[in-house]
């Protein structure tokens, strides 16, 4: 039966956003160290707060694991002569081994009988191994940023005040930024700050508790949800859920206590995003809404401590969100007074970057591209006229409101202000909803824009931005992608897929370059090549990550994506194909002709020249479908399309066993590959069935 292991860094606050992320890589960290030292243990858990991060193992082996090692020598018909004595090789590999002429075994390998010394390592105790397994550990923990304090130069996200390390109850001694490990650990910074001694995980949770901290982070956010539920209920109301919002402030406590508080029913005139990010995004404070979902007059905070008196504290954060309100407010009537179509120009002022000029030149060119997509597209609601026109109008006015005051202060509401003072100054409420949703999606995942208006304007925007990034060469690389260039090619994928617009990926990605013109830094078509493949890049990994086999996404996509609609379509339509029995013996069908017909092409079939019946019932049966399939094609239809193409497998088996295709007569033989060739782009308009992973090739 094995030991406990608790270890707990203390330290001074490290930021919310840190720690689910450092208190997972605690855990893959220690499993690692535990692995490779060939300990043995139970669960490890990890816990923390602001001020620690925390370990447990229970179980933990007092022992390594025994270690056999076993090392080649010379080959056995090498090591020893006719006699049986051994020779210089094997006595040397011996002497090399620490180990007698006796002590040697013999193995079989793949390459023959091999000396072999085998020697067996007795595992070390670990607690004699702890002290180094921990301080990789700590030192090995990734932070987004890090910080060195006084003469250290050890960098961690904070400054480390306290380490407890015990195994079994004994301290496991080591030394980290001048910091000693011991048996004790902190509680409450304000409310019980003494250090506690620790002898074990109960005494350290009951320990910890009682002195106003809750290790458990899991605990905390549960508390923070039912607490907030019960004061929401108090004024008649129920929290608005956020639940980034609840992971922050749950990171942001170790003894978390709710206080409701109120503000001026006036306010609520204002935008009801302007006050909801007021509250969540600058004030971390839980919204209070009704059950239509509208916002009511109160906010709900989260408090550190436990407070001597409520009261104060409900009025401190009440003054602190008045005065927030109140900048808002005097924002957003100061905004209203110049409309959005004055603020187009000012844009000029506004750099969207060094190499591709400023938002107002931007805004010239998407909407430009939006107005080409727009005349392409067949919008559901409305006539064409006017949705070109609103397009146009959304396109002008989109950044329009990068130059109000309300978005200089709150950026997470651009597109939701321009939609507000679009709104007031009397636009079309298409306009102002479309220059909201030219932004979406804002995440991988997040909503798309619901309006035609909106995707097409969106569409545009991301396009210039990313075909403008690629023409100077600013192009993502590993992780790297400072303009979420990787999201904004999903977005467009995502929009045309949801909408399914049926124009041409590669002629969207030409008007864009040509738009773009003198500011491009590489060739167009060099350009153009590698924002093709950046999209294939994007749509592969998302299509597989959605499930669909891989062989099947490669398959599709090497016949081409220049309609994002139909690489779609047919790799639906293949993925549930790919269970039909005809599927497997199509695909190795398939390949049989492209591996003839390689290197050949611009043939043309001579009917009179196919002799025998394989030969003529094998051209009767593709003329027969040929037509069925293009009409299939072009209908989108590719199930369909697959099913015709299946009533060629019997006909191309009875080719291949009764037709020598590579026949001495070069007419004939001509004639034949002329034949398997239009076959193979005929199934080329679906798919590269080359590539498709049959069961022959496991």
């Amino acid at each position: 039966m094995g030991k406990e292991l608790l270890l707990e860094i203390g330290t001074e606050e490290i930021p919310a956003a840190f720690l689910p992320k450092a208190l997972k890589d605690l855990e893959e960290i220690a499993r690692g160290e535990l692995a490779a030292n060939r300990i043995r243990h139970g669960e490890i858990r990890t816990m923390g707060t602001p001020r620690r991060l925390f370990l447990t193992a229970d179980g933990l082996a007092e022992q390594q694991e025994d270690q056999v090692i076993e090392k080649l020598g010379p080959a056995a018909r090498v090591a020893f002569d006719e006699q049986g004595n051994p020779s210089r090789a094997a006595v040397g590999f011996a002497r090399g081994q620490n180990l007698g002429i006796a002590e040697l075994e013999r193995v079989t390998t793949e390459k023959g009988e091999y000396l072999c010394a085998r020697k067996k390592i007795i595992g070390e105790a670990t607690v004699g191994l702890l002290p180094a397994i921990l301080t990789k550990v700590i030192t090995g923990i990734p932070f987004r940023k890090s910080m060195r304090w006084s003469d250290q130069e050890f960098r961690f996200a904070r400054p480390i005040h306290w380490i407890l390390a015990l195994f079994g109850g004994r301290i496991i001694p080591f030394r980290i930024a001048n910091v000693e490990s011991g048996n004790t650990s902190r509680g409450h910074r304000f409310m019980s700050p003494d250090s506690f001694p620790v002898e074990n995980l109960e005494g350290y949770l009951t320990g910890t508790r009682d002195r106003f901290v809750i290790v458990d982070p899991a605990e905390r956010k549960e508390i923070i949800r039912e607490e907030t539920r019960k004061a929401a209920a108090t004024v008649g109301g129920r929290v608005l859920p956020s639940e980034e919002l609840l992971e922050t402030v749950t990171f942001l406590t170790e003894y978390p206590t709710v206080v409701c508080g109120n503000f001026d029913r006036e306010y609520l005139k204002l935008p009801q995003e302007v006050l909801i990010t007021t509250m969540i995004s600058h004030q971390k404070y839980f919204p209070v809404v009704d059950e239509r979902g509208a916002l009511l007059p109160h906010f709900i905070t989260i408090n550190n401590t436990l407070a001597r008196d409520p009261a104060v504290v409900k009025r401190g954060n009440e003054k602190v969100i008045r005065a927030r309100l109140s900048d808002a407010r005097f924002f957003f009537e100061a905004d209203r007074k110049i409309p959005l179509d004055r603020r187009v120009a000012d844009l000029k002022k506004v750099v969207f970057h060094t190499l591709l000029g400023t938002s107002y030149e931007k805004v010239m060119r998407f909407q430009k591209l939006a107005g080409w997509i727009a005349r392409r597209v067949k919008p559901l609601h409305g006539n064409k006229v006017a949705f070109v026109a609103h397009v146009d109008k959304a396109a002008l006015l989109a950044k329009a409101d990068l130059d109000t005051q309300m978005v200089g202060e709150f950026a997470e509401l651009q597109g939701i202000m321009g939609r507000e003072y679009a709104l007031l100054a009397g636009e079309d409420p298409v306009v102002a909803k479309a220059i909201h949703e030219h932004y979406l999606p804002t995440a991988a995942g997040g909503g798309l824009p619901e309006s035609d208006e909106g995707a097409v304007v969106s569409i545009a925007d991301k396009m210039d931005t990313i075909c403008g990034f690629f023409g100077v060469g600013l192009i993502p690389t590993g992780t790297a992608d400072p303009y979420a260039l990787r999201r904004q090619a999903l977005g467009v994928i995502n929009i045309i897929l949801a909408k399914r617009y049926p124009f041409s990926l590669g002629s969207l990605i030409d008007e864009s370059l040509a738009i773009l013109g003198p500011l491009l830094k590489r060739p167009s078509d060099e350009t153009k090549t590698a924002v093709l493949e950046f999209f294939k890049g994007r749509f592969e990994n998302q299509l597989i990550s959605q499930g669909h086999p891989y062989d099947v996404v490669d398959a599709i996509l090497a016949t081409g994506m220049d309609s994002l609609v139909a690489a779609d379509d047919k790799i639906r339509a293949m993925a549930d194909f790919k269970s039909h029995p005809d599927f497997q013996p199509l695909a190795i069908a398939f390949k049989r002709v492209v591996n003839i017909i390689r290197g050949f092409q611009n043939g043309a079939v001579d009917p009179a020249l196919l002799s025998g019946p394989e030969e003529k019932n094998l051209h009767e049966a593709f003329l027969k479908i040929r037509e069925t399939v293009l009409t299939h094609v072009s209908g989108g239809d590719y199930s369909a399309v697959l099913f015709d193409l299946a009533r060629l497998r019997e006909p191309v088996d009875a080719f291949f066993e009764a037709v020598l295709v590579m026949a001495e007569d070069e007419k004939v033989r001509f004639n034949r590959l002329s034949l398997l060739e239009e076959i193979s782009t005929l199934f080329h308009d679906v798919a590269d069935f080359s590539r498709i992973v049959t069961e022959s090739q496991g």
